[in-house]
């Protein structure tokens, strides 16, 4: 059975009580602020979601019911009210709607980059534009009829879609290699897009996708020298210490693009799944290709996000990059996390 997230409809009125259900992502943003929550900002009341409510009233010694209401968004601060719908959202608001808004905003087609709680020229950008596809006065206010257009979707945006890749048709004399320096990717990716043995020939009219630039796919080999540019240019691109995103990515693979760990983490920054899902909604708020320069910026964009999370300190954030934001948060560092951050602080400037 579906949870009731929220306060009974009935303690609203009108057109706040229909959008109830709405709300989830607020509680989710919010959640995962505390260190509650990891998994997406999807707006659904899931076994994951309905367990970090759980959690959290119990952290702050309030009955585990699982019921998002007045004292369980009191307790999460800044990120815990006034609901969606509720109130006029004009820049310079924050809260709980605010996360709800921006949610809205990525599902039809504008994601703002970081669902940070916060209506700053950023959001109030995307609510102009989206205001334009919608037929609505762009004035950047989000009212009654904004609202209900990003509730109901009218004239949604087209989303934007990964890149797949261009197309190339195979003649007399093409080579794998000379396609791929041709192209700025590698024979690897080449072959392995393509499902092809790199051994064999290739036949005149073959029909190849090659791979968007960016170097290898990730979980493939690339050159040491080409990791090494990418650590450089996106701890540069993020302004995040090179000497630690440099110790760190050593660390975690020895600058390796295709080790792999039994958790699923792959790359020179041992990227997992759920953090991949994550900077991309969360924090970058587009697809990242599945190359080796994609996740070098996707494990950079994460160490930068936690690096701010936590005050920059650089223990806490290297711990919360191994073992998780919520498991520093809730019990500091374990022993294992503890020998990581010394191991990647003791490389600072040695790799």
């Amino acid at each position: 059975m579906p949870i009731v997230v929220f306060i009974a409809a009935g303690a609203l009125c009108g057109e706040a009580a229909a959008l109830s259900k709405l709300q989830v992502p607020g509680a989710q943003v919010a959640l995962y602020r505390y260190g509650f929550y990891r998994g997406e900002i999807d707006g659904i009341a899931g076994p994951m979601t309905r367990r970090a409510i759980r959690n959290f009233q119990r952290s702050r010694g309030l009955k585990p019911d699982g019921v998002v209401g007045m004292k369980t968004r009191a307790a999460f601060g800044r990120y815990g009210g006034p609901l969606f719908g509720t109130r006029v959202l004009v820049r310079g608001k924050a809260g709980f709607d605010v996360s709800v808004l921006q949610f809205l905003l990525a599902k039809r087609g504008s994601p703002v980059h970081a669902l940070d709680s916060s209506f700053g020229p950023v959001t109030e950008r995307y609510v102009r534009r989206f205001q334009r596809r919608a037929g609505l006065t762009p004035d950047g206010i989000v009212g009654r009829h904004t609202r209900a257009a990003l509730v109901t979707g009218r004239r949604r945006a087209r989303p934007a879609t990964r890149s797949a890749g261009r197309r190339h048709i195979v003649r007399a004399g093409d080579t794998l290699s000379a396609i791929a320096e041709r192209s700025g990717t590698t024979v690897a990716a080449l072959a392995q897009r393509n499902r092809l043995d790199p051994r064999r020939f290739l036949l005149i009219g073959t029909r190849l996708i090659v791979p968007p630039r960016g170097g290898a796919a990730v979980g493939t080999p690339a050159s040491r020298a080409a990791v090494e540019d990418a650590l450089s240019r996106w701890a540069g691109h993020y302004g995040v210490s090179l000497d630690l995103v440099r110790a760190l990515s050593w660390q975690e693979s020895g600058f390796q693009n295709d080790v792999r760990s039994k958790a699923g983490a792959v790359g020179p920054m041992q990227v997992i799944p759920a953090t991949r899902v994550f900077v991309e909604q969360f924090l970058i708020g587009e697809r990242v290709p599945r190359t080796m320069d994609g996740n070098v910026r996707l494990g950079v964009a994460y160490l930068h996000h936690l690096l701010h999370q936590f005050g920059m300190d650089a223990r806490l954030a290297l711990g919360a990059y191994y073992s998780g934001p919520a498991a520093v948060l809730n019990r500091g560092l374990s022993r294992e996390t503890q020998h990581f951050v010394a191991n990647v602080l003791a490389l600072r400037g040695r790799v």
